[in-house]
């Protein structure tokens, strides 16, 4: 994508290092493209919110089925064995077409199989016929402090605590709970199901389902233990939102590019009024940085590198950013943007949503501000 020199040993830049995807990578970009561009049409979602339908489980299936719900999931319980950027790339094409998929479920399900590899259920996470949603916020708290409290009796384990917007909670069949177990955090499988777990949906102004958790003693399994686990977690979840947030914000670009060379004014199209123009290269610029940030954090997680500013990094463009192309998009389109019967405005809502979803600009900026004043930035 961006060559680049590398240096020979006299100090002369002359061999070039390939940033492309691999073959499998793009594969696996194409075909996500593919799938989700034939179902998730405009008219699909017209249909589900004509049937007051908030899952797209025709979707759903379509992507489990071709293995791109556990494309990065180990090879042992029937995933791709690829990396975290190939889901990354899934996520970005489910951002492009707003599809009403459980997007984290697959990150979730990553952090199981890096802390119980031999978990039971991993094989139906690989499958999508098994479905968890990461539970990381507590209003007011920061994910890696949480106020979720854990007990242990014995070798068993027992979580207390309140969990806000929690995505897609009314699908998932089982959580993953950060929670504090005395001194140190952890990361804790919750059955749903249990009586102990009370779910109360949320209303989300993207219409994506959330939900309040509330946990009672709910019996849990201690997944992985200290700050690293929650930190792996809240990273690749954070870092996922900043990969959906480049679909979202590369289609709305194109369907105002498209929209701004056909509508006419004073007898000529829109686009070529020196203003537009340059609002559209503005959003075309915080596009394309949007994408190379995220770009950066999925690869390095993918690579096992530290990461934790390029993830905040990519945060904030999609939330910062995001906004901005969402802004100047349903602006350019005047009254069209705000039409229910046109497509822009899911990508409206979907960038305000990702913009807010564990943590928005400010609190990505003083994670950044830290990570400086450390001097580990």
């Amino acid at each position: 994508m961006w060559p680049k020199c590398a240096p020979n040993p006299e100090g002369c830049h002359t061999e070039p290092v390939d940033f492309s995807f691999s073959e499998q990578e793009q594969a696996v970009a194409d075909l996500s493209r593919q799938i989700l561009g034939d179902l998730c049409t405009p008219d699909r979602h017209r249909q589900l919110e004509a049937d007051g339908a908030a899952h797209d489980h025709q979707a759903w299936q379509a992507l489990s089925e071709a293995g791109l719900v556990g494309v990065s999931l180990p090879e042992g319980c029937g995933g791709g064995g690829l990396g975290f950027l190939a889901t990354c790339l899934v996520l970005e094409e489910i951002g492009r077409t707003t599809a009403r998929v459980p997007f984290l479920a697959p990150v979730a399900a990553m952090a199981l199989a890096e802390f119980s590899p031999g978990h039971q259920c991993l094989a139906g996470m690989a499958d999508g016929s098994v479905l968890v949603s990461p539970a990381l916020v507590e209003p007011g708290r920061d994910p890696g402090n949480p106020a979720a409290a854990a007990a242990a009796t014995g070798d068993d384990w027992t979580l207390s605590g309140t969990k806000e917007m929690v995505p897609f909670a009314d699908q998932a069949d089982c959580l993953l709970v950060a929670a504090s177990a005395g001194d140190e955090v952890g990361l804790f499988l919750v059955d749903k199901s249990a009586s102990e777990v009370e779910i109360v949906l949320q209303q989300t102004t993207s219409g994506l389902v959330e939900g309040q958790v509330v946990l009672s003693n709910a019996p849990a399994n201690r997944l992985g233990a200290g700050a690293e686990a929650v930190d792996w977690l809240v990273q690749r979840c954070t870092a996922a939102l900043s990969a959906v947030a480049v679909g979202v914000v590369s289609e709305a670009l194109r369907l105002t590019a498209a929209y701004t060379s056909e509508r006419e004014q004073f007898g000529r199209p829109i686009a070529t009024f020196q203003a537009v123009g340059q609002r559209v290269g503005d959003a075309y610029i915080d596009t394309e940085a949007i994408r190379l940030t995220a770009l950066q954090a999925c690869w390095r997680l993918d690579q096992g590198l530290e990461a934790s500013t390029e993830v905040a990094v990519a945060k904030y463009w999609a939330a910062d950013g995001g906004q901005r192309v969402a802004n100047a998009a349903q602006h350019l389109h005047g009254g069209m943007g705000v039409d229910r019967d046109y497509p822009l405005w899911r990508y409206y809502v979907w960038a305000k949503h990702l913009e807010l979803s564990l943590g928005g600009a400010t609190a990505q900026l003083l994670r950044i501000g830290d990570a400086l004043a450390a001097g580990t930035a």
